[in-house]
């Protein structure tokens, strides 16, 4: 059975990773329609604004799309794309796995982790301000409401127990933001209660920073709000390689986008140098959503076989952190071209490779949770 898919390409080195992410769809076999929409850069060019409402119409229709990344200008310029995408869909949880992936080199090999990130409100709802007419001081205010906390603590819960996850931590700063923080640890004590089968715990946000760098591997499903997610979505991309092999996926009431969880890196656009791994990946989870289990597992086993190898990896995995051998650095589309061709040659009666001997992150992340 066939699929129609939103494809945003993005900005950057979006283009490039996005028709990375095409060339190993197609060698899974499953067929795709992709139905390509421009947001960013290239839709203020083409149409005046960079989030048209072709591009929320045709997620709205599809129901399911894989984005490139998408520019977000630093301190001026029009709002987060990003943004604005989540909170137009409802898109509420951002789910964003962390798993050793890099190869030889990997500081952390054995980080399996997931990070469940609010996505719609928190200090990125854009409620902000100038307290001054001359602009010499400014406001945000934090959002957080007990409905957004509850449906997503019950989330990052349920997909712990779908996953076969160890346990859930909830990651806040009640002790200092005595209201907004202790809302949402409020709404974690109560909503762990109702699920007895799986141990909870809480860490302020400046202690998690400290215990995941110490000892990740004590850690599993991380749940939290919106910029402590964003922060700690990069910290655990860290423990696992880079961004580089990061994906991510939004979910919200029957609709799904999935995404790298890195920028757009202009200064590499056109070069055809960037890593295509996470863009990649987040085509593997969109592959799960959508029931297509073994094309998927086949996608993961074809990265990880590339990488391990260390033949036709992009520059950022022939660094030494990430290898011991002196390894050429190879380009983006000849990494897709290697992963794809190794997709239909994967042996999937082997061993899964994953980093824990667990249920791997990914085995289904097909959440489509009633909130």
């Amino acid at each position: 059975m066939g699929h129609r898919v939103t494809l945003i390409p993005g900005d950057g080195i979006g283009p490039e990773v996005t028709d990375a992410a095409r060339r190993v769809a197609e060698a899974t076999g499953v067929g795709i329609e992709w139905d390509v929409v421009e947001a960013g850069e290239a839709a203020i060019r083409s149409a005046g604004t960079p989030l048209p409402e072709a591009v929320l119409e045709s997620v709205r229709r599809n129901r399911v799309a894989l984005k490139g990344p998408i520019t977000t200008p630093i301190g001026s310029g029009f709002r987060s794309v990003n943004v604005a995408l989540r909170q137009q869909l409802d898109l509420y949880a951002s789910v964003r796995p962390a798993r050793a992936i890099a190869g030889e080199g990997t500081r952390f090999p054995e980080t399996d982790l997931i990070v469940v990130r609010e996505a719609t409100e928190g200090l990125y709802a854009g409620v902000e301000h100038w307290v001054d007419r001359d602009h010499t001081a400014a406001e945000t205010v934090n959002v957080i409401t007990r409905k957004a906390s509850d449906r997503i603590v019950r989330f990052a819960f349920e997909l712990a127990r779908r996953e076969r996850r160890r346990k859930v931590t909830a990651v806040h700063k009640a002790n200092i933001m005595k209201t907004t923080g202790a809302l949402f640890q409020t709404a974690f004590r109560e909503m762990a209660a109702h699920y007895p089968d799986l141990p909870a715990d809480e860490r302020l946000i400046d202690n998690m920073c400290m215990q995941l760098a110490k000892k990740p591997e004590e850690y599993d499903v991380l749940v939290t709000t919106n910029l402590f997610g964003d922060i700690l979505s990069d910290l655990c991309a860290g423990l696992a390689g880079g961004l580089g092999i990061a994906p991510g996926a939004l979910y919200g009431e029957g609709i799904a986008v999935f995404e790298p969880v890195h920028g757009s890196a202009p200064k590499y656009a056109g070069q055809d140098k960037a890593n295509p791994v996470a863009e990649i990946l987040s085509l593997e989870l969109l592959l799960r959503h959508v029931g297509e289990a073994e094309a998927a597992e086949r996608i993961w086993r074809a990265v990880w076989e590339t990488i391990a190898e260390k033949k036709v990896v992009t520059y950022d995995l022939a660094l030494p952190g990430y290898t011991r051998r002196p390894v050429p650095a190879s380009t983006c589309s000849a990494m897709a071209r290697e992963i794809a061709r190794k997709v239909p040659l994967v042996d999937l009666t082997a061993p899964r490779p994953a980093p824990r001997a667990a249920a791997g992150t990914g085995a289904g992340l097909d959440p489509n949770l009633e909130a």
